[in-house]
Parts: C-alpha cells; sequence; structure tokens
C-alpha cells in the first residue's frame, strides 16, 4: 500500500480508469459480437447496420485511448469485409 499522498491519489485515479476502459472494452466486444452473428445469420442490410454500429464503438473507444488506433482499423476492416461478403451473398440469392 503506498504511504505517499500523491501516489494514494494516483492508484485512486487508476482504478477509476480501469473501471472506465473496462466498460468500454466489454461494450465494443458487445458490438463486435453482434456484428458477427448478424454476418452468421446473412443478412446484409442488418450486417451492414450492424458493422456501423461496431465501428463506431472503435472510433470511440480509439479517441478516449482504450484501443490503439491500428487495432481498431483492423478490426472494423475485418467486419466490413465480413459485411461486404454477407451483401454479395445475400443479393446473389
Amino acid at each position: 500500500m503506498a504511504n505517499i499522498k500523491s501516489q494514494i491519489k494516483r492508484n485512486r485515479q487508476n482504478a477509476k480508469a480501469q473501471e472506465r476502459n473496462k466498460a468500454v472494452r466489454s461494450s465494443l466486444k458487445t458490438a463486435t459480437k453482434k456484428a458477427r452473428a448478424a454476418v452468421a445469420e446473412g443478412d446484409g442490410g442488418t450486417a451492414t447496420a450492424r458493422v456501423l454500429e461496431a465501428s463506431r464503438a472503435f472510433d470511440k473507444a480509439t479517441a478516449k485511448g482504450v484501443v490503439h488506433k491500428r487495432t481498431a482499423a483492423r478490426n472494423k476492416s475485418r467486419l466490413a469485409k465480413a459485411a461486404n461478403r454477407a451483401t454479395a451473398a445475400s443479393s446473389e440469392g
């Protein structure tokens, strides 16, 4: 346990930030799962909407510093690719 006043405060701040970051990461995972589920169903319109929501969540997380911008870009790209495949498949069939 820290006995320096500034370190005690820093520990409190870190605990708060950790809780906030955990919540953001959890919502990111949820958005990603919803997008992947919509893609798996094969419904192009729903998949596209879910991917847009997930992309927006990744952008917000990046702005807050929770996720690195390249990590967000990679995940967004993969989701968009999957959605495009689902849209193409649903329009063909």
